[in-house]
């Protein structure tokens, strides 16, 4: 069966239109045009503003005028995360999607279900002509995924309507009405460097690999292994121990994805080649023990490589390796408000040596402003006394639950009468673009809702196909029953 031979066909037919063309985040442009045409080709006011959002008007269907207006809004980026052994260029090459079961997945890709899916909803809204609603517009915002960049920038007074549902979430059933705040941490730690010492010349890198990673908000709970701090506890020892000296370190692409693999060239002393093969043999059943549950395919392997022009003194090398270990990692604190729900965390995302500087890049999420600075305090401690610095950006506040939503109300009281069941009503520990965007239009009442993906921002990627149809008919429904203005 292919995508096309799914239901509801309008939405799967716009969805593998999406997976046709490239779109990693900040590379989307071409998606962004797809779009903009597309809201043309149906004679529908379309527009993109200065950044580069896309914003598509579809008039109220006769004897709708008078309803309050609605923005269905998702992102047009993905992220773009792969297998270490296949070949994919995220900027030139489709997405492929293939049905397994129940689900959609991709080919040892990220499928790009987030937000790709809830962005073929709003499509195939203005698409079909059966539906009823009111005045509709579709807000498609770029660079979700690497700073929320379209949606810092939308400016006021370019929407008309009243009520935005958002379609990021990733469970089907449930009403998303909070989410955490976020903040990017750049670290930056100097060492110097020297010529390989003598009798040091049996190069290796030695790598973690295997660790499932996915979506460092909505996974960070799941505690799996970071590769990044993995690599860290296996080097430490290494250079402390064995004197093995390090010349290179580098793991992980993505802020908002946990690192699945990381690797270290080293070299190693003449006639510790053995002792080294031996502690590594003995550390990866300790590792897989610990992550059996979390990360099956967990692996730590070393293989002989190039030698590398320099090293760093054993100081400098224990110096990096302690402040990666030592750098907060994880769920730092879960919700006192809401029972399940992580509070604060912290994904030390990318880690790399270049021109005597090393570099740790992670981003921070809190649903409480005050929680996140200290979080921020206590990392700019540990790199401070590692000899670093830290610049934070890109900080932004949560969206604060308002129970007294009355699109809330409207969409529980649907889903009810569709399903026999109530929804559940969430916050959610990720970025959602609804804080950003109530900036600038604050009188806006949101929701958020969507389909089930499974391990969005990984190669496990995954979203579920019934769950696609009932969020479809779940939209649907809403808008046929939005208020009065």
């Amino acid at each position: 069966m292919e995508l096309k031979d799914l239901n509801p066909g309008l939405v799967w037919k716009n969805f593998h239109a999406l997976t046709q063309i490239p779109r990693p985040s900040k590379k989307e442009g071409k998606a962004a045009e797809y779009l903009y045409e597309f809201g043309k080709s149906l004679g529908l006011e379309t527009v993109r503003d200065e950044i580069g959002n896309v914003i598509i008007r579809k008039p109220a269907t006769p004897g709708m005028e008078d309803r309050k207006g609605v923005i269905l809004q998702g992102h047009i980026d993905m992220v773009p995360q792969k297998n270490a052994d296949v070949e994919h260029d995220f900027e030139k090459d489709p997405i492929q999607a293939y049905v397994d079961g129940e689900w959609v997945r991709a080919r040892g890709t990220t499928l790009g279900a987030d937000n790709g899916i809830g962005v073929a909803i709003a499509m195939s809204v203005l698409e079909s002509r059966e539906l009823r609603h009111g005045p509709v517009e579709v807000l498609v915002t770029i660079d979700e995924e690497t700073g929320m960049t379209g949606a810092h920038a939308l400016k006021p007074g370019l929407l008309n309507g009243d009520i935005l549902i958002n379609l990021d979430s990733e469970t089907e059933g449930e009403l998303y009405i909070g989410c955490a705040g976020g903040l990017d941490a750049s670290a930056s730690i100097p060492y110097s460097t020297e010529q390989v010492p003598e009798g040091w010349h049996h190069a290796h890198l030695i790598s973690v690999s295997g660790c499932q990673g996915g979506h460092s908000g909505m996974d960070i709970i799941l505690c799996r292994a970071n590769a990044n701090k993995l690599l860290a506890r296996v080097l430490l020892p290494l250079v402390r121990d064995y004197g093995v000296r390090l010349a290179s370190l580098e793991g992980g692409s993505m802020r908002n994805a946990i690192p699945r693999e990381a690797e270290a060239v080293v070299l190693i002393p003449d006639g510790k080649t053995g002792e080294v093969d031996q502690y590594l043999h003995e550390m990866l059943p300790v590792l897989m023990t610990e992550y059996a549950v979390t990360d099956p395919r967990l692996y730590v392997g070393m293989r002989a490589c190039k030698e590398p022009a320099s090293c760093m003194p054993e100081e400098d090398a224990l110096r990096l390796l302690r402040a990666l270990l030592a750098s907060p990692e994880g769920v730092e604190r879960m919700s006192d408000q809401m029972p399940g729900l992580v509070e604060t965390s912290n994904n030390t995302a990318i880690i790399g040596t270049e021109n005597g500087n090393f570099t740790i890049r992670t981003l921070m999420r809190s649903s409480v402003d005050s929680a996140k600075e200290a979080l921020a305090e206590k990392m700019r401690a540990v790199i401070e006394l590692a000899g670093g610095t830290v610049e934070f950006t890109g900080g932004y506040s949560g969206w604060a639950p308002d129970s007294n939503s009355q699109i809330l109300h409207i969409m529980k009281d649907v889903y009810r009468s569709l399903y026999g069941k109530e929804p559940a009503v969430m916050a959610i520990h990720a970025g959602l673009e609804c804080g950003i965007l109530s900036g600038a239009y604050p009188h806006w009442d949101m929701v958020s809702c969507g389909p089930t993906i499974l391990s969005p921002h990984s190669p496990d990627e995954r979203v579920n196909i019934a769950s696609v149809g009932k969020c479809w008919e779940f939209v649907k429904a809403t808008l046929e029953n939005i208020p009065l203005k």
